[in-house]
């Protein structure tokens, strides 16, 4: 097994096609499959099914692609950290960044990049906080930010924020009062929420008062957009940080409370895989996350506390 099979065999397994998978690779698809013959037979498995439609991989063709994304990130990584000189930062990243945080530096994240980074191709993922921790895990991408993640040892977690949680939705459900509302009030009030799990975990880190919450609830969505549309609907309210609807609230269509009797804060915490070799490209990025950060904390626009360096 060698890196050019298993960069044709992470082609055939992506493109589920030979021809497409040759294509893609600029080799001819007679190559492409000599080479995937010689390694199912090197392997002694079958890696593929062969359908009508394309190939089915099997579930050892499966743990293959695992490894294979594995090595050639790294191989990747090694190639671009080595070649290029100490001056010069450059290559391929991927950053997984949940809702909240993109809407607060997204804009500024790709500015920044385009102009002072010409060499670097950044690709960004936008997901659920508990999507943005999984997708680094499975190294979909190479540095994530998260919100109240468990405690997990193949990750490097560094806190870059703390933020206090609000109630929000329309005035008529919670009440037109800048006044603090308690946990309890909340409980008794229509509330929207992400699926239980770790979606949940990400905004209320706390079992206890999450289960007295979630026992009202009969809607879990895992779609910020849908929270959102429900919140304007005047469906229900949401406990989220101001950035996270900030637009609205300024615009009066949505309304917020502080929450006592427990107030209610989360964290934000930016993390790579330990195993993962450090290049001047990654610590670049973060080091640019946590400037970018820093500077919509500072000026008021993120309303948060950064955490302790």
């Amino acid at each position: 097994m060698d890196i050019r099979q298993l960069k044709y065999y992470s082609a055939i397994f992506e493109y589920k096609n030979l021809s497409h998978a040759a294509a893609a690779s600029n080799v001819a698809q007679s190559a492409i499959s000599h080479h995937l013959s010689n390694l199912e037979a090197d392997l002694g498995v079958t890696l593929f099914t062969r359908k009508p439609r394309g190939m089915e991989p099997t579930a050892a063709g499966i743990k293959l692609y695992e490894h294979a994304k594995l090595i050639l990130k790294a191989v990747n990584s090694a190639e671009q950290d080595l070649r290029q000189s100490s001056e010069i930062i450059a290559g391929d990243i991927a950053l997984g960044i949940p809702f909240s945080a993109m809407k607060a530096i997204g804009l500024p994240l790709m500015q920044a990049v385009l102009k002072d980074y010409p060499n670097v191709r950044l690709s960004i993922v936008e997901s659920l906080s508990t999507n943005t921790f999984s997708d680094l895990l499975s190294s979909d991408v190479d540095i994530s930010l998260f919100y109240n993640p468990q405690k997990d040892d193949r990750v490097t977690m560094q806190p870059v924020l703390e933020e206090e949680l609000l109630c929000v939705g329309k005035a008529s459900i919670i009440g037109k009062s800048t006044a603090p509302i308690t946990f309890n009030e909340i409980t008794g009030l229509p509330t929207l929420l992400l699926r239980q799990g770790a979606s949940t975990r990400a905004v209320i880190d706390r079992p206890g008062l999450l289960s007295k919450l979630e026992a009202g609830i009969p809607l879990h969505l895992n779609s910020v957009n849908g929270i959102i549309t429900g919140l304007l609907a005047g469906l229900a309210c949401t406990l989220a940080p101001r950035v996270f609807v900030s637009e609205h609230l300024q615009t009066g269509d949505l309304h917020s409370r502080p929450i006592i009797s427990p107030s209610l804060t989360r964290k934000l915490y930016v993390g790579q895989l330990k195993d993962r070799p450090a290049t001047r490209l990654a610590e670049a990025m973060i080091e640019l996350l946590q400037k970018l950060i820093a500077k919509e904390v500072g000026s008021g626009r993120w309303d948060a506390q950064l955490a302790p360096s």
